[in-house]
């Protein structure tokens, strides 16, 4: 990890606490993450909402207003709607996919499962994922927090990360493997 990127993660780690130190006091733990896992839905799924949250062309004023206007739109509580506009007006919405996944990690830690994160080729069906967090739960001993991204250039199959474990089960790992084992064969 560079040294930019310890810096972000720590700042992306001090607004998650604090963020859920507020929703601690205020009784809306399981809401907030909720509302959280919508907005981070919404930051994956479109490309205009997150570039907007990662460019510094716009102003912290379009910024916030158009987040708000996405908030209101969602129905999301005032302690997120705050959060946002404070996270916009300190000019660190770029870190934002980032404090959500820090405050998920501290609520898993606080709930004592693990975090996981599977990457795949396609995005996983609710079935796919249901059937993934059993056998990791099987596996582990333990309820998982499971975090899905997508990575068009897998092919198929999945790379699931657990704490500092990795299983790449990926298509195009595979096929890096097959390549490599013929040109020590040839």
């Amino acid at each position: 990890m560079s040294n930019s990127e310890h810096v972000l993660a720590g700042v992306a780690q001090r607004y998650a606490k604090a963020l859920f130190e507020l929703a601690e006091e205020a009784g809306a733990v399981d809401s907030l993450a909720e509302e959280l896992q919508t907005l981070q839905g919404l930051l994956g799924a479109n490309a205009d909402l997150k570039g907007l949250v990662s460019s510094p062309l716009y102003s912290r004023e379009d910024q916030t207003r158009a987040l708000m206007a996405v908030l209101d739109k969602a129905s999301t509580s005032e302690l997120l709607k705050n959060f946002v506009g404070l996270v916009a007006h300190n000019r660190r919405l770029f870190v934002l996919a980032d404090m959500i996944k820090a405050f998920q990690m501290i609520l898993a830690r606080k709930r004592g499962e693990i975090s996981a994160s599977v990457t795949s080729a396609v995005p996983l069906g609710e079935a796919h994922v249901a059937d993934l967090k059993a056998a990791l739960r099987e596996a582990l001993g333990r309820d998982v927090q499971l975090q899905t991204d997508v990575d068009e250039s897998l092919l198929g199959g999945l790379i699931v990360k657990v704490g500092s474990r990795m299983v790449d089960s990926s298509l195009k790992t595979k096929l890096s493997n097959l390549k490599i084992a013929m040109k020590e064969v040839g």
